[in-house]
């Protein structure tokens, strides 16, 4: 049955039977997120909840929001966007003073929806003021290897790969990746001044044998052999860390002081899934409002729409504190240390699916 667009399943969440199969992960979901605020706590972390709405939802090209509106007192509209991740408004915060925080948002994606994806899902995510993003590397360890300990839990698996989440994770950069799962010399494409050379990457990508297509960008490019080569290759019996991004590739990372050409990024893997985006915070306005600009020409060339720059954020740039911060993908970690295999076995209240 639908109406207005919205459909059920034959067997819906809500209906008991299908209920019961699904509350031993939520159960676990729940005791997981309690042990981790505990663990959180006693390293001094203050939890934060910003709220939801927001001037900007990001300024990534590829994230899509979901817009809507505020009234004014005398009637008049506003737009408003529901956040797609917190991370503006905590930086915000570091910049008011605080030091260590955490928070559990709920944060929204339009065009998003699969058995790793869905609209609404809980991020979270924690920043360090003054500390470098190498001790995020160290918390995404412990975080692992505390979910698995929670749920009762000695392996990770998902679609016919497994891993143990209590091993030390393996570092591997994008250069080095590259390299060992596609033979291609990533950074040979990208310049000193981190300028990227779309016509050397192309060339490394057909020795390599990857079929892309004329109008591809360097960006295309690199997502292509990322998608296609690496990912589901990380995460096999430990988890990965893949770091030092390509600068283009790290919109609101600093760049490495090592290497100018990476940025202080890394992903966390664990059985093919991502699960943890983080960085050494570009503290820059200057910059910060230049990366948008591009990312948001990018977003108009390839959708034809673009999301407003939020003011406020780069002002409070221009005093926020070195610092480092991670988002943690808080239902996919609890999906694969309970055993789940669909995102929506460990939300409480999936949303309806949309129908044409």
């Amino acid at each position: 049955m639908s109406h207005s667009g919205f459909t059920s399943s034959s067997s819906p969440w809500w209906r008991p039977e299908i209920h019961a199969d699904r509350r031993p992960f939520l159960l676990g979901r729940n005791r997981i997120q309690a042990q981790m605020r505990v663990w959180f706590a006693e390293r001094d972390f203050v939890e934060v909840d910003p709220s939801a709405l927001q001037v900007s939802p990001g300024n990534e090209a590829h994230l899509h929001a979901f817009a809507t509106q505020a009234l004014t007192t005398d009637g008049r509209p506003a737009p408003l966007f529901l956040h797609t991740s917190p991370e503006f408004a905590c930086k915000k915060l570091l910049a008011a003073g605080e030091r260590r925080i955490l928070s559990f948002a709920h944060v929204y994606r339009n065009r998003e929806r699969g058995p790793l994806h869905h609209p609404e899902f809980t991020m979270l995510e924690w920043y360090r003021a003054g500390e470098d993003y190498e001790a995020l590397m160290a918390d995404c360890a412990e975080l692992l290897a505390l979910a698995a300990e929670t749920a009762g839990s000695r392996r990770f698996s998902h679609r016919g790969m497994e891993m143990d989440p209590f091993a030390e994770p393996e570092r591997l950069t994008l250069a080095q990746a590259f390299d060992r799962f596609s033979s291609i010399d990533l950074l040979a494409s990208v310049s000193a001044t981190g300028e990227t050379d779309r016509d050397r990457l192309a060339d490394g990508l057909r020795d390599s044998g990857i079929r892309f297509a004329d109008d591809d960008t360097w960006a295309d490019l690199f997502s292509r052999v990322l998608v296609e080569r690496i990912e589901p290759r990380l995460g096999q019996d430990r988890a990965t860390i893949l770091c030092e991004y390509p600068v283009s590739e790290a919109a609101l990372a600093r760049p490495s002081p090592a290497d100018p050409r990476v940025a202080e990024r890394f992903e966390l893997y664990a059985c093919g899934v991502e699960l943890a985006n983080a960085f050494g915070e570009l503290t820059d306005p200057d910059e910060q409002r230049r990366r948008f600009e591009i990312e948001m020409a990018e977003k108009s060339r390839i959708y034809g729409e673009t999301y407003p720059i939020d003011e406020d954020f780069l002002d409070a740039l221009g005093i926020m504190p070195e610092a480092s911060g991670a988002a943690l993908g808080f239902d996919r970690l609890a999906m694969l240390a309970t055993g789940a295999q669909r995102i929506e076995q460990v939300l409480w209240a999936p949303v309806p699916e949309v129908t044409g």
